[in-house]
């Protein structure tokens, strides 16, 4: 009877045993009185006996039960697993809240994911399950209610809570709340990676098109661009043209080859925003670059006073001409854009530790200390700059990645003349060292 575990009737059944062995067997016979010690003794032991047995197999019998619903339980897991695997990764995160409901019999199930905010649910919550899983996940603790069998769990990924998945009416959580969150979070991190990888091929799709949009734009606006300046330049050679067509000509020239600077410039800003810039260095001027853009935007900006001023003798460089003309016809632009009218743009060279430093400096509407480290962010536009005129967000951004390029750097002044005033300071490694070293 000790080997079927049932301890209560193995109680039983063992008591019978000993008074049907001390009644028939232990002298006196047929008598239930105990004529000696020993004859005692051994019955206790027959039924102490009796009972471990019980109690051992019991127990065995426990783990038995307990590890063959171990068994179903992983079987289930492992079918409903390779269910979700085989499905379409692009499904919603939630997609897989109806096959743990069907597969474990439970009466609602919740996911929240904290990357897209989303609130995915399955079945009819009794206990307002949602609101349960969010509050977990915004508190970062697992909430556990045995009494409503509610079982919620926060899923991390590298010591990150990245959401949370619930379950109402779950039976043996014991053995299911842990390896379900388990493949909860495997499937959950599957479908961001999924989502991730989407987006980051539409992004090269997009940047590709782009790339081919840009040389089309550059065809078809050089090819007119240059038929309007030969046109123009003939009419000019004209010798029948009185004064003012001769002026007029010259006007349309002068315009035709500003604006193919301009498609110029916005297609080469356009593609350094997208590539790395690997510039091609030698010895270069640095007040003669700077001259050329002051040059260029006195034209363009008469209605602004730009000057230039060198503090320092010596202002040659290893840098990329066009590159570092680029850059700071971004900071002359920039300047003379968003700078009051009539006021003036100064451009200060000096030297500074080292290094070629040129300041600008305008009157204008100062930035806000709130856009101050996001000015150079690409695409960004502070809200006075989005009022004043118009713009792409990538002067500041191109400019900064040239300066980097070139071992400098582009930065904000920190320490303006005054609060009306808005400075940038583009540094640049000397040239001397470098040479001094070739020469040596």
């Amino acid at each position: 009877m000790s080997l079927t575990g049932d301890f209560p009737a193995c109680c039983a059944v063992s008591l019978v045993a000993l008074g049907c062995l001390d009644y028939f067997f232990t002298s006196p016979i047929l008598s239930f009185r105990v004529g000696r010690p020993v004859n005692m003794l051994a019955m206790v032991c027959f039924l102490v006996t009796a009972l471990v047995i019980t109690r051992l197999v019991s127990k065995v019998r426990d783990k038995a039960e307990l590890s063959y619903a171990q068994q179903q339980k992983t079987e289930l897991l492992y079918e409903v697993a390779q269910h979700l695997l085989a499905g379409d990764p692009r499904e919603a995160s939630g997609a897989f809240l109806e096959p743990f409901r069907g597969a474990f019999g439970v009466r609602a199930a919740c996911l929240f994911d904290a990357e897209t905010s989303e609130l995915h649910a399955a079945g009819n919550s009794e206990f307002d399950l949602q609101e349960r899983t969010r509050d977990a996940f915004i508190r970062g603790q697992n909430d556990d209610d045995r009494r409503n069998g509610i079982f919620v769990r926060c899923i991390r990924v590298a010591g990150r809570t990245t959401g949370a998945v619930g379950f109402e009416g779950l039976e043996d959580a014991t053995l299911t709340a842990g390896p379900l969150t388990a493949l909860a979070t495997a499937l959950l991190q599957r479908t961001h990676a999924v989502r991730n990888a989407n987006q980051a091929a539409a992004a090269a799709q997009t940047e590709a098109y782009r790339s081919v949009i840009l040389d089309a734009l550059a065809h078809e606006f050089k090819t007119p661009l240059s038929t309007i300046l030969a046109a123009a330049g003939a009419l000019r050679e004209a010798a029948s043209l009185g004064p003012e067509h001769l002026e007029m000509a010259e006007t349309v020239e002068v315009e035709a080859a500003r604006l193919g600077r301009l498609t110029t410039r916005l297609i080469r800003t356009a593609r350094l925003e997208q590539e790395e810039i690997r510039p091609w260095m030698e010895l270069t001027h640095f007040g003669s670059v700077v001259a050329d853009a002051v040059n260029q935007y006195s034209r363009l900006s008469s209605d602004r006073r730009i000057k230039v001023l060198e503090r320092c003798h010596s202002t040659e460089v290893l840098a990329d001409p066009d590159l570092l003309r680029l850059a700071i016809s971004q900071l002359v632009d920039n300047a003379c854009k968003y700078s009051l009218a009539g006021s003036s743009v100064d451009l200060i060279i000096s030297k500074q530790d080292g290094r070629i430093a040129l300041k600008v400096l305008s009157t204008g509407t100062p930035i806000l200390s709130s856009e101050r480290d996001h000015i150079f962010d690409r695409f960004y536009r502070g809200v006075d700059a989005r009022r004043m005129t118009a713009g792409t967000g990538l002067g500041l951004f191109v400019a900064r990645k040239i300066a980097i390029a070139h071992g400098g750097n582009l930065e904000l002044d920190s320490e303006p003349s005054s609060e009306e005033s808005v400075a940038f300071r583009l540094t640049l490694p000397i040239a001397e060292s470098e040479f001094d070293d070739i020469r040596g």
